[in-house]
């Protein structure tokens, strides 16, 4: 009978350090470069020395001494992450995303917000994230001035911007990953024009930010063959008191019947200006119909439920991630992807 002792991390070695890779050789009967070359996926490996390798591991509990390998490759294994305030749910919900697909790929991430919307805090956040020394920078922060700081900056190391940028310059050597904002809104406004809402309002997003230029380019596109001057109301922030506003502005567009449907840049806007309709006692979707932009939770709860068009935050950090990992040098085309249509309750029929 073979008895086999399974030992506790640290239990048999000298001051119950920590198990090394040495021990993991003895144990498995194999090399120190073997044992090496099964942590890094040398494909020059046997399969059944592999399998004694992995179970010696398992045995010992050996982690990897992720400091020793740093120093040896001169890598961080570290992703930085520039973005905006935690109050915008698609910059960090695409943050989180990104947090997720580095820890399945092994990589830390240390994650710097902008004091401010503008180059030189834009410049600041990405020069403190170089200094610590990371293999690369993921940016979520979808407006003008931070795609500035970014080519004034002429990074060294690998940079994804995550922003619907659709005038990247040749010479760009970051690499850009979106949903496509204007195809989204193209499917919102579609979805109206088929329920024969004519008279389409837009309450847009904050100027300088590319996702809510795309919105709004997708819906004058859209538009285009119905209404020759459809009515654009500012929700001046991506906010619901911004959608609030917006929403009292247009009550009596509705009630004269120039307004059967409004599509909101986002769906906070969207949740601010059915407010102000419930207020002023018009009824959605019997009045007027309403559809927003991102698909927040909250959605699904809200009487009516919100129709909106639905950004895949985890499809969009993976990709950006792929994206810098790969690393390919100079400029190379956008990573688009597509959002999907969203009916509920808060759209129908033009009656």
């Amino acid at each position: 009978m073979t008895v086999v002792n399974i030992a506790q991390p640290g239990e048999g070695r000298p001051g119950n350090r920590p198990p090394s890779m040495a021990d993991v050789a003895v144990m498995a009967g194999v090399s120190h470069q073997t044992v090496s070359r099964v942590l890094n996926d040398h494909p020059n490996v046997r399969a059944r020395t592999r399998e004694q390798v992995m179970d010696a591991i398992r045995q010992l509990g050996y982690r990897r001494n992720r400091a020793a390998r740093e120093l040896a490759t001169a890598s961080s294994s570290t992703i930085g992450i520039l973005t905006i305030g935690s109050e915008f749910f698609g910059p960090q919900s695409t943050v989180l995303g990104v947090e997720a697909a580095a820890r399945a790929e092994g990589y830390f991430v240390t994650v710097t917000a902008m004091e401010d919307y503008d180059v030189h805090s834009s410049a600041k956040a990405l020069s403190h994230l170089i200094d610590q020394g990371v293999d690369g920078v993921v940016v979520v922060a979808s407006f003008n001035e931070v795609t500035d700081a970014l080519d004034a900056a002429a990074l060294k190391i690998p940079v994804v911007v995550v922003a619907a940028r659709t005038d990247v310059p040749a010479d760009d050597p970051a690499h850009y990953v979106y949903v496509d904002q204007r195809a989204g809104a193209h499917q919102a406004v579609n979805h109206l024009l088929e329920l024969g809402h004519r008279k389409i309002a837009h309450v847009s997003g904050p100027t300088g930010w590319f996702d809510a230029a795309e919105r709004k380019v997708g819906w004058l596109e859209a538009m285009a063959h119905f209404d020759d001057s459809p009515l654009e109301v500012p929700g001046g922030s991506w906010m619901s008191p911004g959608g609030y506003e917006a929403g009292k502005r247009l009550v009596e567009h509705v009630r004269s019947g120039e307004v059967t449907a409004v599509f909101a840049a986002n769906d906070y806007l969207a949740i601010g200006l059915m407010r102000a309709f419930w207020e002023a006692g018009l009824k959605i979707p019997q009045d007027v119909s309403v559809i927003g932009f991102d698909d927040l939770q909250v959605a699904e709860y809200l009487i009516p439920t919100l129709s909106t068009v639905r950004q895949p935050f985890q499809e969009i950090g993976r990709t950006a991630l792929a994206e810098l990992l790969e690393g390919k040098p100079g400029h190379t085309l956008p990573k688009v992807i597509v959002p999907v249509l969203v009916v509920r309750d808060s759209t129908a029929a033009l009656g």
